[in-house]
């Protein structure tokens, strides 16, 4: 939890870390809980983010009154005008709404914006992590086995170069840092070879969404040799124009995904001796 006292001075209320090793082999360079990325250094900003992120993991469930401004002002020894401007950024994201002589009230979860980029880093950082995660794996048996279908079908040389530099950084990267971010890359650049208008600006609005699943599998993963294969196989089933096979490639993708989710390493299945 973000120490109130640092909300004035801007600060995140957590001592650097030393990197870590993944089971992977990669560098650990990233925070263990995952970083929001509400825009702004304001002190707003983070009022924001500290009661969204107390909202979504469940402080104050749906139904329930917020303490009123002079409390949160009070709280994290900020201005009353600050606190007026956090509540309204979190009024925007449906997160809440404001009654005269009621005060601010959580709305129902199902108004919430789950799309929303801060909304979903806050739902990443929850006790409901596994709920979320599983969310978005559904999402992508929804829409990735059928972008890659497509995309191997309509794809250009420029939109192949993109895949296949993607990923080849995330063979290359050391880090979790670079694997996540060119394997978010990865995955993006299909959904734009795929041809179709809708799903470009789809995959923006879950790319939070991507971004913490990656970090969680890549991190849990002991096994990155075989899932650098899998991502090369939907590469390869894309350049060579199989959309059969690339919707097959991409769901195979996605069991491995669900297998990890579920607590599992992610390694490569041994071959049964006959």
């Amino acid at each position: 939890m973000t120490d109130p006292r640092s909300i004035r001075k801007g600060g995140n209320g957590h001592a650097a870390e030393s990197p870590r090793i993944a089971p992977s082999g990669l560098t650990d360079d990233l925070p263990l809980s995952m970083p929001t990325r509400l825009g702004g250094s304001s002190v707003h900003s983070a009022i924001a983010n500290e009661i969204g992120l107390r909202i979504v993991r469940g402080d104050y469930p749906p139904g329930s009154v917020l303490p009123n401004e002079a409390k949160w002002a009070e709280m994290f020894n900020v201005s009353r005008s600050a606190v007026r401007e956090a509540i309204k950024m979190l009024m925007a994201k449906s997160l809440l709404s404001s009654r005269p002589k009621v005060g601010s009230r959580v709305e129902p979860r199902e108004r919430w914006n789950l799309l929303d980029r801060d909304v979903l880093a806050w739902y990443a950082s929850s006790p409901d992590r596994e709920k979320f995660l599983k969310t978005v794996q559904e999402f992508r048996y929804i829409v990735e086995p059928e972008a890659a279908a497509l995309a191997a079908q309509r794809h250009t040389h420029e939109q192949m170069d993109e895949i296949s530099r993607a990923c080849h950084e995330m063979g290359a990267a050391t880090t979790l840092r670079a694997r996540t971010e060119a394997d978010t890359r990865f995955h993006m650049a299909i959904l734009s070879a795929a041809g179709n208008e809708l799903l470009v600006p789809l995959g923006v609005l879950i790319e939070s969404g991507l971004d913490y699943l990656f970090v969680f599998i890549t991190r849990n993963t002991n096994d990155l040799d075989y899932a650098q294969d899998l991502h090369e196989d939907i590469a390869r089933q894309i350049r060579l124009r199989r959309p059969d096979k690339a919707r097959a490639a991409v769901r195979k993708l996605l069991g491995n995904t669900d297998q990890i989710i579920a607590g599992g390493n992610g390694a490569r299945p041994s071959r049964r001796r006959s």
